[in-house]
């Protein structure tokens, strides 16, 4: 897959999913290339894919990138469906909209979204999938430490210095960047003036049995079982979502699939190590191509 010249400039799209419910997405790229959807993990927005949208698109990808349901700049369910099955019905007909079936790339949420569509679906729907940091044994302190994140801060923040420390504190081994502009794609400011995470907390009331975390795990697991397409597994060296045991686990049930640990990395790979990880999604693309 050689590099091109092709710009690397992205535009706005907006696709409707599930249940009528607007998509927000960045696209860019040729359209006659391979599409590749990236899909972010939760409490993310699809700007963490910034870099790796324009990698792709250099190599002749055609990228759709976009936010889920409830983040960023997608719409917000208006009766709280954030069930995994609507994160998956979102994709299946993005999926549908495009003129081959596409590469996925996931990220947690994203990942597991991303699994559960291609491995739950009777008929071969994607040509290849990349989990990043993601498994279906996931450590609970992970788990854990992730959902008190999300949900800490419930009243904002009353400056985009106090959101830098707030992130700095979950995030310890990230150097903090020079300057805190590039936070703000992830926060959004609330009629009381202050910042708040870009996303529905809405998300943290399901009550449904379905979205208990070992019912979802099951899902995996079978998903993963029934995987027939080139699968790659990215781990953040560092992760305490994904431990090796973890790994072990998931290529038992998918054999076939690659892996690839990113050393110096945590759980937000693409964010602590974007290069390294750049390149290992390019090389799995290309590898897919040429056979």
């Amino acid at each position: 897959m050689p590099t091109s010249r092709q710009p690397t400039e992205l535009r706005q799209d907006r696709f409707k999913g599930h249940g009528g419910l607007v998509i927000a997405a960045d696209v860019g790229g040729d359209r006659n290339g391979l599409p590749v959807i990236l899909l972010h993990g939760g409490g993310q927005t699809r700007h963490s894919w910034k870099n790796l949208a324009q990698t792709l698109i250099g190599n002749d990808c055609y990228v759709i990138n976009i936010d889920l349901r409830g983040h960023g700049d997608s719409e917000w369910s208006p009766e709280g469906n954030y069930e995994i099955g609507a994160f998956v019905e979102d994709l299946r007909i993005l999926i549908n909209a495009q003129s081959s079936p596409p590469m996925l790339v996931g990220a947690s949420l994203g990942g597991i979204t991303s699994l559960l569509a291609v491995g739950e679906s009777e008929m071969p729907i994607a040509c290849g999938i990349a989990l990043i940091d993601i498994v279906p044994k996931v450590e609970a302190e992970g788990s854990d430490a992730i959902t008190r994140f999300m949900q800490s801060n419930p009243n904002g923040f009353a400056t985009l210095d106090e959101a830098a420390a707030a992130v700095a504190a979950y995030l310890p081994h990230r150097p903090r960047p020079a300057s805190n502009k590039g936070l703000m794609k992830n926060l959004r400011p609330g009629k009381d003036g202050r910042l708040y995470w870009h996303w529905d907390p809405k998300m943290f009331e399901i009550s449904d049995h379905s979205q208990r975390p070992d019912q979802v795990m099951d899902r995996m697991e079978e998903a993963a079982r029934n995987l027939r397409i080139p699968t790659l597994l990215v781990r953040g060296g560092k992760s305490d979502l994904v431990s090796l045991e973890g790994v072990k686990h998931f290529l038992e049930l998918v054999p076939h699939a690659s892996f690839v640990d990113v050393q110096g990395a945590a759980h937000m790979v693409a964010g602590d190590m974007n290069d390294v990880f750049s390149q290992a999604i390019v090389d799995f693309i290309k590898d897919k191509l040429q056979h």
